[in-house]
Order: C-alpha cells, then sequence, then structure tokens
C-alpha cells in the first residue's frame, strides 16, 4: 500500500503526531525529566512505526515538503530577529567569553566527528551529521543542515542527525547534573548570590548588568500588562510582517551568496537579514521590536517542523551505521565532560557560578537550551541560586549559538564538499 500526503494532509498529520507528543510527554517522567520536546516524541514514535510498516512490506510512506520548509524558515528567521547586539553587549565579558568557548566547542565536536569518520572510512561530512550539527545544533539544525549534506554527497544525512540529536538530548541531560555537582564538592564551591550583603571587591560588572535588566524585564511586563498588551493581533501581525519581510529578502541574500559558489541551508540569508531588521530598530528606535510575538510564531513553525521532518525519518537506512555511530556519538559525551570540566569551568571564573554554567554547557552542548536550563535548575534547587549563568547561558543559547554554528558549518561543508 501507497501512502501519499498532500499539503494539507501532511499537516493534519503532523498536527495529530504533535499531541501524541504531548499526551506521551504527560504519561511518561522521563520524556519530561529529560526535556523531549514532545513534536520529537510523537515524531520518533511515527517513524519506528514506519519502519515497522515499509520493513514488512505493509507499506511505503510520503508526504508533502512545502509547509515543513515554511516552517523551517520561518523559525530560524525568528531566531534572526533575536540577534540584538545591544542585549549581547548588556552581558558584557562573561558572554564575550562564553560565546568563544561556544565557537572553540563548536569546531572541536566537528574535528572529532570528521577524525573518526576517516578513522571508520566514512564520508567526512558524516563528522558533522554527528558533530556540532545535531549536538549545538540539535533537531532544528540537523532538519535544516541535514538534505544540504544530502545535496553534496552525504547518503541519509537528515536521518542519521536527527538520530544523533535524539541521542544528544538525553545525554546532555544525564551528563550535566553529575558534572555540575563534581565541580561543587570537588572545590567546595556555595552560591553567594543569595547573600543580603556582597563585598563591593568581589561584586562583578555582570552581575550589576544582570539586575538591571531584569528590572527593565519585569518593567517592561508591568508595562504591557497594564496596556492590555498579553494577547494582541495588530502586534502579532506586526511580527509576522517584520518576519515574511526577512523571509523574502532573505532569499535574495541567499542566491547571491549561491551565486559565488558557497553551500548553505536557504534560511541563512534571512537570518541576516532578520538580524538586521531588529538592530537597526534597536538603534534609531523608529519602528517597535516584536519579540515575543516573533518567539511565538517562530515556535510554531518549530512545532510544525519537526514534526514533519520526523515523521519522514527513514529509520532502516541505518543499519550499516550503528556501530560507527555509537562510537562517534560516545566521543562526544566525553569530548563534552573534559571541555566543561577542564576548559568551561576555570575559563569562566573557576567559582560556583562556573560550576553551573559547566552543567548548563552539557546541555545545551549536547542537546538544547532547555537541556541546559534544565541542568541548571536542578544545581540551584539543591545548591543556591546562580543569577549569572542563568543569564549567561540563555543568552549565548537563544542569541549566539545559532549563528555561530551556522556560519562554522558552512565554512566546513564548503572546504569538505
Amino acid at each position: 500500500m501507497n501512502v501519499s500526503l498532500n499539503i494539507y494532509q501532511t499537516l493534519a498529520a503532523a498536527t495529530a503526531v504533535y499531541y501524541v507528543g504531548v499526551l506521551l510527554r504527560l504519561k511518561v517522567p522521563f520524556l519530561r525529566k529529560y526535556c523531549i520536546p514532545a513534536p520529537v516524541v510523537g515524531g520518533i514514535l511515527f517513524a519506528i512505526l514506519n519502519d515497522i510498516l515499509y520493513v514488512n512490506g505493509i507499506w511505503t510512506y510520503e508526504q508533502d515538503t512545502i509547509m515543513q520548509n515554511v516552517c523551517m524558515m520561518l523559525f530560524f528567521t525568528s531566531i534572526g530577529y533575536t540577534a540584538s547586539i545591544s542585549l549581547i553587549k548588556k552581558g558584557g565579558m562573561l558572554v564575550a567569553k562564553m560565546a568563544v568557548l561556544t565557537a572553540l566547542l563548536i569546531v572541536c565536536q566537528n574535528l572529532i566527528g570528521i577524525f573518526f569518520s576517516h578513522l571508520f572510512g566514512l564520508n567526512p561530512l558524516m563528522g558533522l551529521a554527528t558533530g556540532s550539527i545535531p549536538m549545538v545544533g540539535g533537531h532544528g539544525t540537523s532538519g535544516s543542515f541535514g538534505p544540504v549534506l544530502e545535496g553534496v554527497g552525504l547518503d541519509n544525512a537528515t536521518t542519521i542527525a536527527f538520530a544523533a540529536a535524539t541521542f544528544g538530548l538525553v545525554g546532555g541531560s544525564l551528563l550535566g547534573g553529575p558534572t555540575g555537582e563534581r565541580l561543587v564538592r570537588k572545590f567546595t564551591l556555595a552560591s553567594s548570590a543569595n547573600e543580603e550583603r556582597l563585598d563591593p571587591a568581589n561584586s562583578t560588572e555582570e552581575i550589576h548588568k544582570l539586575e538591571q535588566a531584569a528590572r527593565k524585564e519585569k518593567q517592561t511586563i508591568e508595562e504591557e500588562k497594564r496596556a492590555g498588551q498579553s494577547i494582541n493581533n495588530l502586534r502579532f501581525m506586526n511580527a509576522l510582517a517584520h518576519l515574511l519581510l526577512a523571509m523574502g529578502l532573505g532569499t535574495v541574500v541567499s542566491q547571491l551568496f549561491v551565486s559565488v559558489g558557497l553551500v548553505f541551508p536557504g534560511y541563512i540569508g534571512s537570518m541576516l537579514v532578520a538580524a538586521i531588521i531588529r538592530n537597526v530598530a534597536d538603534y534609531t528606535h523608529s519602528y517597535k521590536v516584536y519579540q515575543r510575538e516573533s518567539e511565538v510564531l517562530g515556535n510554531l513553525g518549530l512545532t510544525i517542523f519537526l514534526s514533519c521532518a520526523l515523521m519522514s525519518l527513514k529509520l532502516w537506512q541505518l543499519t550499516d551505521l550503528a556501530i560507527p555511530m555509537i562510537v562517534m556519538l560516545l566521543s562526544q559525551v566525553i569530548f563534552i565532560a573534559l571541555f566543561t570540566n577542564f576548559v568551561l569551568f576555570r575559563v569562566m571564573g573557576h567559582n560556583y557560578e562556573a560550576a553551573v554554567m559547566a552543567a548548563g554547557t552539557c546541555g545545551f552542548g549536547l542537546g538544547a537550551t532547555p537541556n541546559a536550563i534544565a541542568n541548571m535548575s536542578v544545581m540551584v534547587e539543591r545548591f543556591g541560586p546562580a543569577p549569572t549563568a542563568f543569564f549567561v547561558i540563555p543568552l549565548v543559547g537563544a542569541l549566539i549559538v545559532d549563528f555561530v554554528n551556522s556560519s562554522i558549518l558552512t565554512v566546513l561543508i564548503n572546504l569538505l564538499a
């Protein structure tokens, strides 16, 4: 039996798959504990079912990809819209250090993957499909860069990357807590953020900036509540207009890059244009920024995109790569453990905040920013507040990682392709 869905049927199926994931997350504590998103849960379950039915000759499944691509573009454009230079500057030196360390982490992940690809006699692009694409990038980047890798010669790259990203979500959550706890106990660290009196000699500029940013954010929320703007059609329309404008102009930018021989996902141009739209607004104040609405629209796009992308996985294609993939993914876990313990912890201050950041980095270095937040939340519940870590890690994870990762991957793909 051949099942082929049109665009509307695909959207309906993706919606059903998403809510299956929502239901399973409510029923299965393991899925909530390791921050596995509902579209990933439902999508992988569907992919497993599809695999069983295909291998037994019961059906073949195909679906429309138009809305999947549109939603992917919408999500990554919304990421570009969050890239506020003025907001990044508020993070000061700690954010700059974390950004450099993240870039180093991304490069090392890909070099490790490329090394093992050569060791197993595989296409070197396999190293990227098990490197920073699924590790730092997660399922979103896997779904966007997978087809790019397939286009330049790596068969089944999307399936490989999605499988690695799922492994990373669990691995990052399992590793983060023990890493942070080990550092706290080994170096007898303690939280100082809840002390009523803070020695001026030990206070940092970053903490003052954090407090100012928190006050400003609180003031903005209160103003919006007073104005009755918690849900506002016009604001959502304006946010959507910014994103659609960036998506349209971004295709022109992407075409310019392609014309000079570069290979990269189509969303790069849209991310750049969205970042320009955001920062022009920040510096000129000639029009408003709608970041919250943009994030909601982007998350909706990500939900549909992931559901569609995971539904189309062909897991039977991974049989011959099982052993190499296990070795390559375990090597990524070992690396992130060494990196956070012996590099990141020391560079970020060798203190309690740095230990919490190390736990968080295990989360987004192998999984996603929500995993980082979950890891750090466990730390602060047990050992005390870490306001600087909760400022730096989400800021880097939300505003910097995707840009840096995409840039590095674009360079590596063009060198290896």
